[in-house]
């Protein structure tokens, strides 16, 4: 599969962009069903995409290189927009697409690390994957690694005691190569307008809020190092 940098392509990008997208958007359209958590993968289609066009040092034929970039998808219940991208940089054939969560599929409505090439953590469970990505970060650094973590949380999924510690924990150890990044799309039950800033902040990462549908906030936001926890909050409209 070819893949296309849409930084690269076009005087401006701009008609590449809008290439890129509608592709995406198509390769999510094969996957149909009643468990498709819609708003929950739509919120979170363009944080992934920036993160595997951009900023990730990963590709299919360096998976099991251990100097790799790790991405954890926490917020396993709306993994289509994960899968979508999958294909597109060539980790699954397309055709995996249209027989997602049928009982024969390695597609299911959670994605398992042992049957979707690419796939990191299984996920679904909330509350797992940034304690996931606490240890993995440890465990990097501890073996001399330059690689990164990045795990994507959802707002709501914040409201878990795990993930409390964890934040407390990854500060406390100034895991530098640690990033989380939170779509926050108002499905908390109890949300308030930067509150989830204030809680990284008040725990000692580095914390910035972008728009999670701009690209370039997107990136600069994500490709940061700045020698502590990274925490992004993206903001998008989408109610889950």
């Amino acid at each position: 599969m070819t893949i296309i940098d849409e930084r690269m392509t076009g005087p401006d990008g701009a008609a590449d962009r809008g290439d890129r997208a509608a592709e995406l958007h198509r390769l999510m359209s094969l996957m149909t069903g009643d468990e498709k958590h819609t708003a929950a993968a739509t919120s979170t289609l363009d944080v992934v995409r920036v993160l595997y066009e951009r900023v990730l040092d990963v590709s299919p034929d360096r998976a099991g290189d251990a100097a790799r970039d790790r991405f954890y998808l926490s917020k396993g219940h709306g993994p289509m927009a994960y899968y979508a991208v999958l294909v597109d940089r060539g980790y699954l054939p397309e055709a995996w697409l249209e027989d997602w969560g049928s009982w024969d599929s390695p597609l299911g409505h959670h994605p398992d690390r042992n049957l979707v090439p690419g796939v990191e953590i299984s996920s679904g469970s909330l509350g797992h994957g940034l304690p996931l990505a606490v240890g993995t970060a440890l465990g990097l650094r501890a073996q001399g690694l330059p690689a990164r973590v990045v795990v994507l949380v959802g707002d709501a999924e914040l409201d878990e005691g795990s993930n409390h510690e964890a934040l407390e924990l990854a500060a406390a150890l100034a895991l530098s190569n640690l990033t989380v990044v939170v779509v926050d799309n108002g499905s908390s039950s109890y949300a308030v307008p930067g509150r989830i800033a204030e809680r990284f902040t008040t725990e000692g990462w580095h914390t910035v809020t972008v728009d999670g549908r701009d690209h370039d906030e997107l990136e600069s936001a994500l490709a940061a190092r700045p020698g502590r926890p990274n925490a992004v909050v993206a903001v998008v409209e989408e109610k889950r």
